[in-house]
């Protein structure tokens, strides 16, 4: 693999490090015993549970692919489909209590090994970092996929 000895370009930069990024998601997922896919899901549904058309606009799928992540999630023991209070034709997915701890487990730990990409930053360059990256995807409307390290704990 070639290594980058200069300076490279936002785009370059942005796609390769979410090249990077999606790899340490996809180890991470196979050792929780997950499809990317699954981990993905199970991290969306941390916050609350969300119906089938919010699932597929959240995670970019057709509502074919949801429906056979979902089938297959629940299959495994974590999501249950469950009938909005507000609205009875509605069918949300939620965690499962197993979903729940193997969430939690591949959350903390897809954290940790993302947290040391950036390892030879200083906290001022790890911060400039992190707002930059804050604005795009505030400037972008990124949905709620992966929460922030705060979040998750006191949100």
């Amino acid at each position: 693999m070639a290594r980058v000895d200069g300076p490279i370009g936002v785009v370059t930069g942005l796609v390769r490090t979410s090249f990077l990024v999606n790899a340490v998601y996809a180890q991470s997922s196979r050792e929780h015993g997950l499809t990317p896919q699954q981990g993905q899901l199970l991290c969306v549904l941390m916050s609350q549970p969300y119906g089938m058309g919010e699932l597929g606009a959240v995670l970019g799928l057709a509502k074919s692919s949801i429906t056979g992540l979902v089938d297959r999630s629940e299959r495994n023991g974590l999501v249950r489909r469950e009938i909005d209070q507000q609205d009875t034709r509605v069918v949300r997915v939620a965690l499962t209590p197993h979903g729940r701890a193997v969430a939690d487990e591949f959350y903390a730990e897809t954290c940790r090994r993302i947290d040391l990409l950036p390892v030879g930053f200083s906290g001022a360059d790890r911060d400039a970092l992190a707002g930059l990256l804050g604005r795009i995807v505030r400037d972008n409307e990124v949905p709620v996929v992966f929460k922030d390290l705060d979040e998750a704990t006191h949100g």
